[in-house]
Order: structure tokens, then sequence, then C-alpha cells
């Protein structure tokens, strides 16, 4: 396999949802990189997989990037995965891919799945225009202020939200963002997948 870095999206519940050519480089790749290899080890397990792994998360250094990119330059192929979805979108890495860049190292995406999209077919809203927020901040102040810089934004908009803060996102949604259609969707693509509209 060719050195470099593999952008590798994996399930966000179903574990069939993985592509063929996910599958292909996942048993192929020198080093898997994850933020989490307890998550990642049941994915390689559940197709027979035996791979070395190392976790890179919001939180690796700046030496643990060197090291990575040092790997590509002597000839490793390695794989970068999120726990669910696509890598890099609401997912650590942006700066190891950043740095690869810079270096010309050779990276390509495994396309696959990712929340966003799914949640934009279910919403039952717009789907020629819309935007991505991500997660926004967890702070009411901070929120609110992020929100604003979308109020007039025409077309439907996708963020994450956690459990645990999604009532007081909702009310400062409402508050900022005026009496707008809304989905909320969890737990997408497994058994119990739940939209509410």
């Amino acid at each position: 396999m060719k050195p470099g870095f593999y952008l590798v999206a994996t399930p966000i519940g179903n574990l069939r949802d993985i592509t063929f050519r996910a599958l292909d480089v996942l048993s192929s790749v020198d080093l898997i990189i994850c933020e989490d290899t307890r998550v990642t080890g049941k994915l390689l397990n559940a197709y027979g997989f035996k791979k070395k792994m190392q976790v890179y998360n919001d939180h690796s250094t700046d030496k643990q990037r060197e090291h990575l990119i040092k790997c590509v330059k002597d000839g490793q192929s390695v794989a970068v995965l999120s726990d669910a979805g696509t890598p890099l979108v609401s997912d650590p890495g942006y700066k190891l891919v950043r740095g690869a860049v810079e270096e010309g190292l050779y990276i390509t995406s495994i396309p696959g799945p990712n929340a966003a999209l799914p949640a934009l077919q279910l919403s039952g809203l717009p789907t020629d225009q819309f935007s991505f927020l991500g997660f926004l901040p967890p702070k009411t102040t901070a929120r609110q202020t992020a929100l604003k810089k979308w109020e007039a934004t025409p077309g439907s908009l996708i963020i994450y939200e956690t459990g645990p803060r999604l009532l007081d996102s909702l009310q400062d949604m409402r508050k900022i963002l005026g009496n707008r259609e809304a989905a909320v969707m969890r737990e997408l693509t497994k058994m119990y997948e739940e939209v509410q509209r």
C-alpha cells in the first residue's frame, strides 16, 4: 500500500455500513490511529483484523503528530479513524492533515458514513441549501454568540449536540434563530433510531 494517510470513514452505529474500500484499506495499512483503541478494536474484531493501533485525539501533542508524519515519510501507510463517522468532521485530525499537506505527503479520503447527511435526509427540512455547524460551544453565552453568526443564513443548519446539553441548546436556538422548523435525531442507523420533528 502506498505510504500516506488514509482518512477512513467508519460506521456511526450499524457496523454493516462500512464500505468495501474501507475494509480493504484497514486490512492493508501498517498502522491505524484512532480516538479510542477500544472503540476501533470492536470494529476491527468484527471483521477479523488484527492491526497495530495508536491513540490520536484532541489531546495529542505536536511530538505525536511529528512522529506520525515521520512514519509516513519512512514508508508506512497510516489509516486515520474517528470513533464513528468521517474523520476530521467534528473530530480530531486537522493539525495532522495540515502537517501532512505542508510536507507534501500522500493523503486520501475513503468516504462513507457520517451523521450530518443522514440527519438532513431524515429531517424533512430543505436539502438544497444547508450549513454544517458541528458542535456548538458548551457555555450559554458562547453558544448564543455562535448562533448569532448563523441567524440570517438561509437553508437548513446541521448542528451536533450531546444529550446532556440538548435542551439548553434547543432553547438557545429558539431564542437566537427564532421559530424555525427543527428536527432532532439520535441513534442514527441503529435499531432504536429516533427522529423528532
